[in-house]
């Protein structure tokens, strides 16, 4: 019996309504499922503005468009995050600070972000992790205080929340991704949500490749032309059609996936108190929306012996990032970096920015596993999963 690491789940819905959006002549996007899901999400999250994209990445691209990121201003992000969490700003010029992650959670340590603001700071970027809230009271009160703004990667973050309020809508601009790996999909897809009167009009604009499109068909203006920079951020039809889908079933999903989640904490807690591995820190501040389940293992060397023993078990577990700051393209690209790290090391095998220390960081780059996590995973198999695991640890 193999066991994948992802299966996408289908409700049954998606080519029907992919049918009904093929066949109402308006495929090129910003139809009617395409305002059906961004409404949804306006209405159910709280975000004054919604706008689908056709990845996390492009929704990215243009929060750093939208925060008028010019070469030389400096964002800080943790270093252990997906590359498209900094590229985006790289793309404008953008020199990157990475801050390191708290001990006992991958997410960025809302602590140490104070310390690595300059007068060149302009943008922070938290990383939702696993779908689990950074500390974002503490981060919005140091971007108020230094007047930065605030841009929640929140790919992972899709029905989650922080004292009750939906991650994405709490800075200034947030991005949400679909990708066949997230709770909800659309194969490809993202959403950028605007929570700043200052930006609403603006992320429009350059979500229609720069025009005053929008307003046109709004009859808002008599004519529409280029107006600002922009992209082809705006999706098909097909895709908002497929998510439509996916939305409607929003609640059954998320039951499924926080049964399997607390099923594997409850069958591999006895092996965490006995220290042969650490589980996922969940925060009070924090809710649960099972994006993933992932242990911490003690080193390396266990990690890797672990993802072997699952394979020759025909159980498919995976690692995830590697860290940013010790990356080719951060250590050869001087221009990403600040002036105050520009010096690089060979450290080992890693080429080592200096100055640029992240233990936290690296330790999960090293030693978190992702275990298997969709839908349709059974009782049995995740039973499965555990009795592996308890037999790798007994060897």
């Amino acid at each position: 019996m193999k066991i994948p690491f992802n299966k996408p789940f289908l409700t049954g819905k998606e080519a029907h309504y992919i049918y009904q959006a093929v066949y109402s002549g308006k495929l090129s996007g910003n139809g009617v499922y395409t305002k059906k899901c961004q409404e949804y999400f306006e209405n159910h999250c709280g975000f004054k503005k919604a706008l689908m994209t056709t990845s996390c990445t492009d929704a990215l691209e243009m929060a750093a468009i939208l925060c008028d990121i010019k070469p030389g201003d400096e964002v800080i992000a943790p270093s252990y995050t997906f590359v498209s969490t900094v590229l985006a700003f790289v793309r404008q010029g953008a020199k990157i600070v990475f801050c390191d992650s708290y001990k006992d959670n991958p997410n960025i340590d809302a602590d140490k972000i104070e310390a690595l603001i300059t007068p060149r700071t302009k943008v922070i970027v938290p990383v939702h992790y696993a779908g689990v809230a950074c500390d974002m009271d503490k981060i919005m009160e140091i971007a108020h205080r230094h007047n930065l703004l605030v841009v929640e990667d929140a790919a992972q973050a899709i029905d989650s929340y922080y004292k009750g309020r939906a991650l994405g809508s709490i800075g200034h601009l947030g991005c949400f991704s679909f990708h066949e790996t997230k709770n909800v999909i659309a194969g490809e897809g993202g959403l950028l949500s605007i929570n700043d009167d200052r930006f609403i009009r603006r992320s429009e604009i350059i979500w229609e490749k720069g025009t005053n499109r929008s307003e046109f068909f709004r009859g808002e203006v008599n004519k529409y032309g280029w107006v600002d920079t922009g992209s082809s951020f705006l999706p098909s039809e097909l895709i908002s059609a497929f998510l439509w889908a996916q939305i409607e079933n929003m609640d059954l999903i998320q039951t499924r996936r926080k049964e399997i989640w607390e099923r594997y904490y409850q069958g591999l807690k006895g092996l965490a108190e006995e220290g042969c591995f650490s589980l996922p820190d969940i925060p009070e501040y924090a809710t649960n929306n099972a994006h993933m389940f992932y242990i911490v293992c003690r080193n390396l060397e266990q990690r890797s012996g672990l993802i072997k023993f699952l394979k020759e078990n025909e159980i498919l577990s995976v690692f995830h990032y590697l860290s940013l700051h010790k990356s080719g393209y951060y250590t050869s690209h001087p221009e990403s970096r600040p002036d105050n790290l520009q010096e690089v090391k060979t450290i080992g095998d890693d080429q080592v920015v200096v100055g640029l220390d992240l233990p936290n960081c690296d330790r999960f780059a090293d030693c978190l596993v992702r275990l298997p996590m969709f839908y349709e995973l059974k009782d049995e198999e995740v039973d499965s999963i555990i009795e592996k695991i308890h037999e790798f640890y007994k060897k």
